[in-house]
């Protein structure tokens, strides 16, 4: 079987978890937004927990292949599910490891030049864990510094686009999140994320307390067994929270 029977095999067995995403992601009867635009371009940015196996020789939109099998396979479908008024184009362009600094070295091609009106950015978590397995010599300063630059170089090129940032996370108890100096040291780069985002304006997603209430009705391993990567359970409320902040765009 090739790599991409294998692919499309992985992504329409989620199928149905798609569906369901999209159709209980808003289940209620609430009104949509009434500010989303005619035409609408999302981009989604990020490391592992946003690239998510995506086959990154499918470069189109709205694509099983090319969104993965996070998060962003969720949201998209709700997306794509709740506005078919809107001529709607998603694209997932995470690459598994990354940090700030190599987000801005694909910047051009993989977000600036996409053209997007909305850039939502998951990242930061690869900043700290590269750091305590010596991968990496970041310091926080130098995350909020690349972040901070990151957007601004966006707006500098792109001056109406919207920005969302998700807050990077940890699924307290997880296996590769048992160093000490997870709960110690990496609350100060969500607060740097936290910081950049008041400074920008942009959406947050409040990931952590998804993952702190999701723990309260079941234990780490159903949502992320390694405390840092998403179960399907864990993506699903993932997409929950972003489009919770995606509808406060508009």
């Amino acid at each position: 079987m090739t790599h991409s029977r294998r692919a499309f095999v992985r992504n329409a067995a989620l199928l149905p978890a798609a569906f369901a995403g999209s159709v209980a992601l808003h289940s209620s009867p609430a009104p949509k937004p009434a500010h989303v635009p005619e035409q609408l371009t999302v981009l989604f940015q990020g490391d592992s927990i946003t690239d998510a196996g995506r086959n990154r020789e499918r470069t189109q939109a709205n694509d099983f292949g090319h969104t993965g099998t996070g998060y962003v396979l969720l949201a998209s479908a709700a997306l794509l599910g709740t506005h078919p008024e809107t001529e709607l184009t998603s694209y997932n362009r995470g690459v598994s490891g990354n940090k700030v600094y190599q987000l801005a070295e694909r910047w051009q091609e993989e977000a600036l030049d996409l053209q997007p009106d909305v850039i939502s950015i998951l990242i930061g978590v690869n900043d700290f864990w590269h750091m305590l397995n010596g991968k990496y010599d970041g310091t926080v300063d130098v995350y909020r510094t690349d972040l901070k630059n990151l957007l601004q170089r966006t707006k500098d090129e792109l001056p109406d686009v919207k920005f969302m940032l998700g807050e990077p996370f940890i699924i307290r108890g997880g296996k590769a999140v048992e160093d000490a100096r997870w709960a110690n040291e990496f609350p100060a780069y969500q607060e740097a994320a936290r910081e950049v985002a008041d400074e920008f304006d942009t959406g947050w997603v409040p990931y952590q307390r998804v993952f702190d209430d999701a723990l309260e009705e079941a234990p780490a391993a159903y949502w992320g067994a390694d405390g840092v990567h998403p179960s399907l359970a864990g993506s699903y409320r993932m997409a929950q929270a972003w489009m919770e902040t995606f509808d406060k765009l508009w």
